[in-house]
């Protein structure tokens, strides 16, 4: 084990958390050109129906069609193999390890019914007009929660760097800076969806809950506690993507969904273990704590 001032210690060793980083980073590389291939078809499917609109029973039949077209094509292709990967290595089971530190005071406590949706992710209306309608709703969403995890590992690593979280092993750091970089490569393509389909590219957080999140990350006073805050984004946003791949009706946001997922997925498995518990595999990721697009405020 790895261990820190102040009484935290690090459950397993450094050249290990560097390795499933690795691993992780290696992993994301991959989905990056199915990533950027599905994002391209989501687009121009979104300028399709912009320029020709269907007739009512026309759509419905075509968009089942992209539907069976595209699952296909996810659990044939090479999502399915990395997907399975990181399903198999972080389930919502999981078994606790000494962590030689305290959660007490866990700035995630309680933030799980303001993340969660019980309804459609694109059934919810956030209040008044929104510039985003359909399946753009979904993808302004993935855009947000893209942001908001890259807002919280940014508050975190500035946090370190001015110790107010003790003595932060490096290994942390890389971690946390390479999660960081794959959510911004996410939100980047889904940013590009919007922008191609003539919609506004959303840079920030407009998300109804970030002002609960934004206090929590101004709380936090360890690493255990960065870990579980990142742990409640990092399932949210796997949930949602999982949930997007059976509710959105575009086969480019399924595809697109169903490559990222995978890499959010690895961020939780990780953080499992930086929080001292083993993921027990399980069959499928629920979709309890999936976000409703009734967070998005624009």
């Amino acid at each position: 084990m790895s261990s820190s001032k102040g009484g935290w210690e690090l459950p397993i060793s450094e050249g290990e958390l560097s390795r499933l980083t690795q691993g992780m980073d290696e992993a994301h590389r991959q989905t990056l050109p199915a990533m950027a291939a599905s994002a391209r078809d989501l687009a121009v499917e979104m300028r399709d129906l912009r320029s020709a609109e269907p007739g009512p029973e026309q759509q419905e039949q075509v968009q089942v069609q992209r539907v069976h077209v595209a699952r296909r094509r996810f659990l044939t292709g090479a999502g399915a193999s990395a997907a399975m990967l990181a399903l198999a290595a972080c389930g919502g089971k999981t078994n606790s390890v000494p962590t030689g530190g305290s959660a007490s005071g866990s700035p995630s406590a309680g933030m799980s019914p303001s993340m969660s949706a019980s309804a459609s992710a694109s059934a919810s209306a956030s209040g008044g007009a929104s510039k985003y309608t359909g399946d753009l709703k979904v993808v302004a969403l993935a855009v947000a929660l893209e942001n908001q995890a890259v807002a919280a590992y940014k508050a975190a690593l500035s946090a370190a760097k001015a110790g107010k979280l003790g003595t932060v092993p490096p290994a942390i750091s890389t971690f946390i800076t390479t999660a960081m970089a794959q959510h911004q490569d996410h939100a980047n393509a889904w940013n590009g969806v919007l922008s191609s389909a003539g919609k506004p590219k959303i840079t920030g957080v407009p998300l109804s809950n970030q002002p609960e999140i934004t206090k929590a990350l101004g709380q936090v006073k360890n690493v255990t506690q960065v870990a579980q805050l990142a742990l409640t984004l990092e399932d949210t946003a796997t949930e949602t993507y999982v949930f997007a791949t059976y509710n959105v009706k575009s086969s480019g946001g399924i595809n697109t969904a169903a490559t990222i997922a995978p890499v959010e997925a690895m961020h939780a498995a990780i953080l499992h273990y930086v929080l001292g518990q083993y993921p027990v595999p399980d069959t499928f990721i629920s979709t309890n704590k999936a976000a409703s697009t009734a967070l998005l405020t624009v």
